[in-house]
């Protein structure tokens, strides 16, 4: 895992001003050095300038880049943040082809492959990854995505010139960028935050990649190419055929995504996801006689604050103890107190760029700090509830036929501390339901399926679509900010397709949540722990906690040059802070309820005041 950043212009010398390019280059790359702590490299063309940041994984000796080939006298180069899960296969089909290897990292594959198969090679990775490549003999760059976005991969077009980088702060360390939110992109923070239309960068002028896309950027400008999609087709397998690829593509993914050149570990909560994904990673392991690492998450002070709710049922900690006497692992178990929560709200921010999943974002940016101390590569069970169907919207008949996303069934919570004028300039409503229409009508029913099951293969798509890169977007900033990388073989490509295309009378056959997913790891877990009702990511439920962000909030609102005062009524907020909160009723996914709403204000408090974003509301 690293950082890539770069710029390019067919307009443009950047030789004839090295000194002056090199710097904006190096400042790019310098603010990524979290991202790849163990070594960083630039490379200046004409056209074009490279920059990264490298986390040593693969061939940690020579792995390093940018790294170029010169083709009948045209260079080619590539900066590259992932990882390959099939570099192995690639690589002998081009030595096949005639091509040698100066090295063994999964970097010079994809350049190879580039030069052998054209800028469609993308369509034979395995793996996740943004990868930048500059053709110099036809002056164009390429800017590439995996199939789900589980790499990020940010751009923007200034004064002609293309920029490009991991996070939009390598892009603002340009200084042709600035910070600037418009009234759509203030809407998506409000409206729909911590979640983002796919392509969204928030900023004004600022975008994604999209996951599945790459693009072609030339003197003719900027073409974007869909290479991978969900589709929606019959599934012809019986039920224990089902039960059984099941079984064989979850292991697959499992044992690929274990490929390292440094010892790995896996996140366990006790839960039927990373349970699942640590016992197939600790079999692997004592096959070759090494012993697997675990690591959980809890909060100080839950043990006696702890209120069992329909989102969070149970406590981690009995299912924790049973799977590491199961595995034998090398356990560790890692807490977090409420100051240190709410401290890293800030923090969090700055590894996003912007407001994020509030306390649930900086609880797990602690304990990634924690594990990065001693391991570089962590696998997590994260995903497979969007894949499966684990969550509560895909059951409950409440949540279909709404025409709006299941996880924000009612945006009335994020609009009641918000000045009424500004409410009504908002119009969050017709803005969310314009992105859900758009959303939806990416993904096609079947003919034979009824409403109810239309509903749920939409849900389904908006699930892996929206809330998954939501959480893959957590992941990725909350590891990557200490220079961990974390797997999550959960989104498999191959895996994701299957399932997705499974009927839910398969999925949830009896009643039974994720069931095909517990059926085909039977043998694999306890019993207790094979059939565990969900229970999401812990979070803190100190009262203290919620009472120190409360004065925090209040601290904020009286001071006048606070941003939030241009749209939250300070009065309604002051209220809502002495209010009780809910724990039990979120307003985005299952864990963000009342305290939530306090955590997320300071977020984005902090974000305009630290970032000095332009803010244009009219």
């Amino acid at each position: 895992m690293c950082g890539i950043a770069g710029f390019f212009s067919t307009d443009r010398e950047y030789t004839k001003n090295i000194d002056y390019y090199t710097k904006i280059l190096t400042d790019m790359k310098d603010s990524l050095i979290p991202r790849g702590p163990d070594g960083n490299g630039i490379l200046l063309y004409n056209r074009c300038g490279l920059a990264h940041t490298r986390l040593s994984i693969i061939d940690l000796k020579d792995g390093a880049q940018p790294m170029k080939r010169e083709i009948a006298g045209y260079p080619y180069a590539v900066v590259y943040n992932g990882e390959l899960y099939n570099t192995k296969e690639l690589k002998d089909d081009l030595v096949t082809k005639g091509w040698q290897f100066q090295t063994t990292s999964d970097t010079e594959v994809i350049l190879l492959s580039f030069l052998q198969y054209g800028s469609d090679f993308i369509e034979r990775l395995d793996g996740i990854f943004s990868v930048a490549i500059y053709d110099s003999r036809h002056e164009r760059l390429l800017l590439y995505r995996d199939s789900f976005g589980i790499k990020p991969l940010f751009y923007t077009v200034q004064n002609g010139e293309i920029l490009f980088g991991s996070e939009p702060k390598a892009l603002f360390a340009h200084p042709d960028c600035v910070p600037r939110v418009k009234l759509d992109g203030l809407r998506e923070v409000l409206g729909m935050g911590p979640a983002r239309i796919p392509g969204s960068g928030v900023y004004d002028n600022i975008y994604e990649v999209e996951p599945g896309c790459y693009l072609s950027c030339s003197r003719y400008g900027i073409r974007k190419v869909v290479y991978w999609r969900l589709k929606s087709h019959p599934h012809e397998d019986s039920y224990e055929k089902t039960i059984e690829k099941t079984k064989e593509l979850v292991d697959s993914a499992v044992t690929r995504q274990m490929v390292s050149d440094v010892p790995i570990c896996t996140f366990l909560s006790g839960g039927i996801d990373s349970s699942l994904v640590s016992s197939i990673c600790s079999r692997n392991l004592r096959e070759k006689g090494d012993r697997l690492t675990t690591f959980s998450f809890d909060f100080d002070g839950n043990e006696k604050y702890f209120k069992a709710n329909s989102f969070q049922p149970s406590q981690d900690r009995p299912y924790v103890d049973k799977m590491r006497e199961y595995l034998d692992s090398d356990h560790h178990y890692l807490t977090c107190d409420y100051e240190t929560q709410a401290d890293l709200l800030t923090e969090s921010v700055k590894a996003h760029d912007m407001p994020c999943m509030a306390d649930v974002d900086s609880s797990l940016l602690h304990f990634c700090r924690l594990v990065s101390k001693t391991h570089k590569v962590v696998l997590t069970g994260e995903c497979a509830d969007e894949v499966f169907g684990g969550y509560p919207w895909f059951h409950r008949q409440e949540f279909f036929g709404k025409e709006t996303f299941p996880w924000t069934p009612d945006l009335s919570p994020r609009k009641e501390l918000l000045q009424h004028d500004f409410v009504q300039e908002l119009a969050l409503d017709g803005f969310v339901k314009e992105a859900y229409a758009e959303a939806v009508s990416k993904i096609e029913v079947l003919p034979g399926e009824d409403e109810t099951e239309a509903n749920r293969r939409q849900i389904g798509y908006l699930n892996i679509r929206f809330f998954m890169q939501t959480l893959l977007n957590r992941m990725d900033r909350t590891s990557m900010h200490w220079g961990l990388e974390a797997r999550v073989p959960f989104a498999d490509r191959k895996l994701v397709e299957y399932i997705f295309n499974v009927p839910w009378e398969m999925k949830a056959k009896d009643g039974v949540v994720k069931n095909i997913l517990r059926q085909s790891s039977i043998g694999k877990l306890p019993d207790d722990i094979l059939f565990r009702r969900k229970s999401p990511y812990p979070k803190s439920y100190n009262p203290y906690y919620e009472q120190m962000l409360g004065r925090r909030l209040a601290d904020v609102l009286g001071d006048s040059a606070s941003p939030l005062l241009c749209f939250v009524d300070k009065k309604k907020a002051l209220a809502f802070i002495e209010s009780v909160k809910d724990y039990g009723k979120p307003w985005y996914g299952q864990l963000m309820a009342g305290p939530q709403m306090l955590a997320y204000l300071l977020q984005i408090d902090f974000w305009l005041r630290e970032y000095k974003v332009d803010l244009v509301l009219s």
